[in-house]
């Protein structure tokens, strides 16, 4: 199975709290439920159908209890719902923990070894859900096969970040852009794709026009 992320972000790459008050107020996170505000029927719709297409769920223990304390009381007829709760759970815990949503399960041992066990698994996708701490080892480790990234027009200023202090890098290549009314936009990733480096000044060679624009023409102030 492939792993998929998917992730809702601030302009400034926040990610902590996006879905309400109490959500994450870890390091006096002041922000919670900045998301809410912004979603509309057409997101709705493409999220659930992506969520159509896992085989099984992959949660931190954080996004795992607020998912387990709502989806199995959601409504019969929601689409998202009806997959979580059909879906395999599994949760990347150190500690033990309570798990009350039918289907789950604590991963055992070194987290990675056994997310790597879980993707030589058959199925088309693992999916990943928030669990802004489980991204941290996702992406440190490269276990990451494809991002699904949803900007919104919001600059916070404070919060815990996707690609925070320590991000190894790594070059993306751009599947999907979607532009929604509410001015969020979705971006689709592959992880993977060469990183590679250059430079204006070396170019074969820039444009004349391109050079000026950026200011790098031979004798620009």
């Amino acid at each position: 199975m492939k792993l998929v992320l998917g992730m809702f972000l601030s302009l400034d790459g926040v990610a902590q709290g996006p879905g309400g008050p109490e959500e994450d107020r870890s390091g006096g996170f002041a922000h919670g439920g900045w998301s809410v505000p912004y979603w509309d029927q057409a997101m709705v719709d493409v999220q659930s159908a992506w969520v159509e297409t896992l085989d099984a769920l992959l949660l931190g223990r954080g996004t795992y209890e607020i998912f387990a304390a709502h989806w199995p009381h959601a409504e019969a007829d929601d689409p998202i719902a009806t997959r979580f709760n059909r879906v395999p759970k599994y949760v990347a815990s150190h500690a033990p923990l309570s798990l009350p949503w039918a289907g789950s399960e604590r991963l055992e041992g070194e987290a990675a070894a056994s997310i790597r066990a879980l993707k030589a698994r058959p199925g088309d996708q693992l999916q990943v859900h928030g669990s802004l701490g489980l991204a941290q080892t996702l992406l440190r480790e490269g276990l990451i096969d494809e991002l699904r990234l949803w900007w919104f027009p919001v600059v916070l200023g404070q919060g815990k970040r996707l690609f925070g202090e320590g991000t190894v890098p790594a070059g993306m290549a751009l599947l999907d852009t979607l532009r929604f009314q509410t001015g969020v936009v979705f971006q689709h990733y592959r992880v993977g794709a060469p990183l590679s480096y250059g430079s204006f000044m070396h170019a074969d060679p820039p444009p004349e026009e391109l050079q000026r624009r950026l200011g790098i023409a031979e004798g620009a102030a």
